[in-house]
């Protein structure tokens, strides 16, 4: 039986981690205009400006979660322009924007490799001294 995907974990990422995953996602489509990984305190990696990127991929989440009693696992917002993508992975969340008529669930999966990456690539914790 799957996971239960609303169900918080936890998860770490480097920076170093989270910007060859975001670099490795946003090479596998010429319509990736751009994308950011963070977790709660801090951004760990984007393109761009990143600071830019932070603010709006928790606006973006803060929105979904507003609309639901529980807070969002992804979002998904389409306009005339482009398309933009928000993802909960544990206590990573990643954000990407493409052009229009992309394949959502194509999308998402890769967001999902490149978070579950991002969250392999963390640094192994101190070993304390004998």
């Amino acid at each position: 039986m799957p996971a239960n995907p609303k169900k918080r974990v936890r998860s770490t990422a480097s920076r170093a981690g989270a910007s060859a995953a975001a670099s490795r996602f946003a090479s596998l489509s010429a319509e990736m205009r751009g994308c950011a990984i963070f977790d709660p305190e801090k951004l760990l990696a984007a393109s761009g400006d990143g600071e830019g990127w932070l603010d709006a991929g928790r606006a973006l989440l803060e929105a979904a979660d507003g609309a639901a009693s529980e807070p969002a696992t992804h979002a998904h917002v389409a306009t005339e322009d482009g398309e933009a993508f928000a993802l909960r992975l544990g206590d990573l969340a990643m954000v990407a924007v493409t052009e229009r008529f992309v394949l959502a669930s194509l999308v998402f999966a890769d967001m999902r490799a490149a978070l579950r990456e991002a969250a392999r690539e963390a640094p192994a914790p101190a070993a304390s001294a004998a």
